[in-house]
């Protein structure tokens, strides 16, 4: 398996991971996933709508992630 299937495969998981319900039966929608400063920017914009849930992700397979030491995140609103 290469470098690249690996990526694509993740991603094609991720795009299954849609929704969640938390242990207090409550549903989040993912509008997001990513990190770094993109991350931050979509986070605030989320805030000012209402209420936000953030999960941080597994980067692995991600080499940008892996090599940049940086986090993997979800936005659930």
């Amino acid at each position: 398996m290469t470098e690249e299937e690996t990526v694509r495969e993740r991603m094609a998981r991720e795009e299954m991971v849609k929704e969640r319900t938390d242990e207090k039966g409550n549903k989040w929608r993912k509008i997001y996933f990513g990190g770094g400063a993109h991350f931050g920017n979509w986070l605030q914009q989320c805030k000012e709508l209402g209420e936000v849930e953030v999960e941080e992700v597994d980067p692995a397979g991600f080499k940008c992630y892996e090599d940049g030491g940086e986090k993997l995140f979800r936005i659930w609103v």
